[in-house]
């Protein structure tokens, strides 16, 4: 492994822990002196410029040197984290500061995204891509199991301040540790297009690719079933399942079936990762089931563990295909639609599902999931491009600005 690569998995280790240790600090010193409407004010103040920003910042992390890119979105991170932090030991929560702050966190983290998987592609050589983008995928799996126990833990200890301001110090880690990198960028044209023209360059050069369509929506699908199983699956849980224990065995096991996953992705003879990411995505669609339909808690917790561990072995192979299909220059904005479709469809889910058990109960929404779950992700298997190997893959992609290039007098 080379100097920068491990400088790169370093730097996002500690932006996974500080991106972890967020929502249960904010969560903490809400609930105890605010209402629930304030709760979901200042969460969904960090969520809302995340999805109205992301085809910008896709635009953003082609045009730019990635590394710059995520160095300036830790840093501003820090700054809004460290605000945060100082915010609550001043005195009494205002919530009107927090949401501001977390609307900046949030603008931050859509300018971060596209631009992370755009670094990785340019520090890390094609065949190393699927080990890193796995140890990547541990770091926050990792971060996402311990994070919350450790935020509670600061919390009570020292105060939901303190907790903040050691995020914001874990982005300055990240930042300090990334800034070092120099990297070559791919050449670009001497004449840069404004800013809507490479916007429409980027869904262009998304359309050429309809195994990437089909994988995007079935991901959508399979993150708005996700948003209703958390939000029944707890409540048929403790209803039905023998209590509050039998929730929180269920999802550390499943935690632990997604980190065990992404361990392993790099690891299974898996020749076609197209293949794994559908089937991956698909068995989802088995703790769906298994809740939906009341089955005793093992079972449950069989089905929750092995859809994780689907979901471990999907992320770095999803990750490492669009780095090795997806032209370098055109990354960051193909991979903003993804990462939009992503964000977008949990939240909705997460939103939408205690409404709709209202009215048609909680069977038929997690029935009607498992099956679009599965005929979503396993359809993907119909394209022909799917099935390719990596080391049979002919080289079909060109620059994404190739075509602006060639019609330019």
């Amino acid at each position: 492994m080379t100097s920068s690569a491990r400088r790169l998995l370093v730097g996002r280790t500690f932006a996974a822990l500080a991106t972890a240790l967020i929502p249960t600090t904010l969560t903490l010193a809400v609930v105890h002196t605010g209402s629930a409407v304030d709760l979901g004010l200042v969460l969904s103040a960090e969520l809302l410029p995340m999805l109205l920003l992301l085809p910008v910042a896709g635009v953003v992390a082609d045009r730019f040197p990635p590394q710059r890119v995520v160095l300036t979105a830790d840093l501003v991170r820090a700054a809004a984290q460290l605000g945060i932090g100082a915010e609550l030991l001043a005195g009494p929560v205002r919530i009107p500061d927090l949401a501001v702050l977390s609307a900046i966190t949030g603008a931050a983290v859509a300018f971060g995204t596209p631009a992370a998987r755009t670094l990785v592609a340019a520090v890390v050589a094609g065949p190393e891509r699927l080990r890193i983008n796995a140890r990547l995928g541990v770091a926050g799996g990792l971060a996402q199991m311990a994070a919350p126990a450790a935020a509670g833990a600061l919390v009570l200890l020292v105060g939901a301040g303190w907790s903040s301001l050691l995020t914001g110090a874990l982005f300055i880690a990240s930042a300090t540790t990334l800034g070092r990198l120099r990297l070559d960028r791919p050449r670009r044209p001497t004449q840069r297009a404004v800013f809507l023209s490479e916007l429409r360059e980027g869904w262009a050069e998304t359309r050429r690719h309809p195994w990437f369509l089909a994988n995007v929506l079935g991901h959508g699908v399979w993150h708005l079933a996700a948003g209703f199983l958390l939000t029944l699956g707890p409540l048929i849980a403790v209803r039905h399942l023998g209590g509050d224990t039998s929730w929180v065995v269920i999802a550390q096991v499943g935690t632990a079936g997604m980190v065990i996953g992404v361990y392993a992705a790099s690891r299974l003879p898996i020749r076609r990762p197209l293949v794994g990411v559908a089937i991956g995505a698909a068995v989802y669609a088995l703790p769906l089931m298994a809740f939906a339909l009341r089955l005793p808690v093992a079972v449950v917790t069989i089905a929750y563990f092995t859809a994780m561990f689907g979901l471990g072995v999907l992320s770095p192979l999803w990750e490492t295909t669009l780095q090795r299909r997806i032209p370098q220059e055109a990354l960051g904005r193909v991979g903003s639609f993804d990462s939009l479709i992503s964000f977008a469809a949990r939240p909705l889910g997460l939103a939408v599902a205690a409404p709709v058990a209202a009215v048609i109960g909680t069977t038929a929404p997690l029935l009607i999931g498992a099956v679009l779950v599965a005929a979503a992700n396993l359809a993907v298997l119909l394209h022909p491009q799917v099935w390719e190997r990596p080391d049979k893959e002919a080289e079909r992609t060109q620059p994404a600005t190739s075509a602006a290039n060639t019609a330019a007098p």
